[in-house]
């Protein structure tokens, strides 16, 4: 493995580990903070017990989150130095922004854990809202700076120099507010189907259930509302996609050929060599349709990208089936359970259901990554779309391929710890939080 290949490989599994811890920093406070508000209002001592155990799994979550993206955050300057010296000044504002959001975080994480029974209930409610908003700021931010790579703006790019730079215009760059949007509703799905799905599993095994069974309620339904947002968040993205990196669009949807009215394709195998894709479901005009809202709309094909500058098409093309398919499945869950709620109230607590929901733990996970792959999978071979290529931004400092056998050791240790304390949490469930009599279900 060459330096090149080491250096993407490391960005790419810290990335890959990173994405779910942040993403759970990011929304699990949420549904602390709709258990602490029904526990202030109701009185129900199980929600209280809910946020507090939620509030475990918060912290756990906040601690590797940080370690990990203080990885990412040397891994740019040690891996990539070309690409921070000239982007650095461009995208830092974000990144500096995203510090101040996280120490906010820290700091009100402090008083929720450190607040019970020592604040005004309504502060203390406060402190853990603040946890979540601050955490979702953060998440925007970074992915400000992820969406400049693929849209770079608030600067002039003359004889190989970076001049006349806007560090504003930089940050709020055409495709922020698509990804943005999409990373964010996909943080709260993936969070929803995996905590809702835990506490299914463990209502499943007659474990607590008056516990679980709210808890799943919560989660379910923050999983619901993000499940059947997400599509539309993603007909916004494909659109931007095909708007300002038509070749990504291209790789997507394996589109060899500039065409009119082309068909959108579900699953297939894209052939590099014969340029064709076999197997695949073709429905007629839709992609078209979806790009530009014109069933006879052209796409541009990767004929009309030169051979360098094209991307994977391979693994972009299946990576965002993988992605569609798990979002089709929890929109299908998603508008099942809706309809339980509102018309067949004596189906919420059916094993079958709850089975379900169980399946669909790891699916929203799986789908973030699968969309994360797309998103840089399809820009390459450019690093900053246009400007910059990836090969051109490697660190020429041998043996990355160390490195990468350590950091991979790093997060392979750091899952293992998380998953054991997970399990622990869980496991002190029924002697810490449920203190209720199970038979008082609903």
């Amino acid at each position: 493995m060459d330096n090149f290949m080491a250096a993407r490989s490391q960005m790419a599994l810290s990335l890959a580990f990173h994405i779910i811890f942040s993403c759970i920093g990011m929304v699990m406070p949420f549904f602390m903070a709709v258990s602490h508000y029904l526990w202030i209002k109701t009185d129900n001592l199980i929600y209280k017990n809910i946020t507090r155990a939620w509030s475990k799994g918060v912290a756990i979550f906040f601690a590797t989150g940080a370690v990990s993206g203080t990885v990412l955050s040397f891994e740019l300057g040690l891996l990539w130095p070309e690409f921070m010296k000239h982007a650095g000044p461009i995208f830092g504002m974000p990144f500096s922004l995203e510090g101040t959001a996280f120490f906010i975080e820290a700091i009100a994480l402090g008083f929720f854990l450190y607040g019970w029974g020592r604040f005004n209930k309504w502060f203390h409610w406060i402190t853990g809202l603040i946890v979540g908003i601050s955490g979702l700021v953060s998440g925007i931010l970074v992915v400000a700076a992820n969406s400049w790579m693929n849209s770079p703006s608030g600067f002039d790019y003359v004889n190989g120099k970076y001049i006349n730079i806007d560090p504003i215009k930089a940050m709020f760059n055409k495709a922020w507010f698509s990804q943005a949007l999409h990373m964010c509703i996909a943080a709260f799905a993936a969070t929803g189907f995996a905590v809702a799905g835990v506490h299914a599993l463990m209502i499943l095994r007659k474990r607590n259930v008056s516990f679980h069974y709210r808890a799943f309620k919560i989660a379910a339904l923050f999983a619901i509302v993000a499940a059947i947002l997400q599509p539309l968040s993603g007909d916004i993205s494909a659109k931007n996609v095909a708007r300002l990196q038509p070749p990504k669009l291209a790789a997507m949807e394996a589109v060899y050929k500039t065409e009119k009215g082309v068909p959108l394709l579900i699953g297939g195998i894209p052939n590099d060599s014969t340029q064709e894709v076999k197997y695949a479901i073709r429905l007629p005009n839709l992609l078209s349709f979806l790009a530009y809202d014109n069933f006879n709309a052209e796409i541009k094909g990767l004929d009309q990208v030169p051979a360098t500058d094209r991307p994977p098409v391979a693994v972009t093309h299946y990576s965002f089936q993988v992605m569609v398919a798990l979002g089709m499945f929890m929109l299908l869950i998603a508008i099942l359970y809706l309809i339980i709620l509102i018309k067949k109230k004596s189906w919420q607590n059916k094993r079958w259901l709850l089975k379900l929901f169980a399946i669909a733990t790891p699916m929203g996970f799986m789908a973030v990554e699968a969309g994360w792959t797309v998103t840089e999978t399809g820009r390459q071979p450019w690093i900053i779309y246009g400007i910059m290529r990836t090969k051109d931004a490697v660190t020429p400092m041998p043996g990355i391929i160390y490195s990468f056998y350590i950091f991979t050791a790093v997060y392979i240790s750091l899952s293992l710890i998380v998953i054991f304390m997970l399990y622990r949490q869980i496991k002190m469930v029924p002697v810490l939080y449920d203190v209720t009599n199970d038979k008082n279900m609903h």
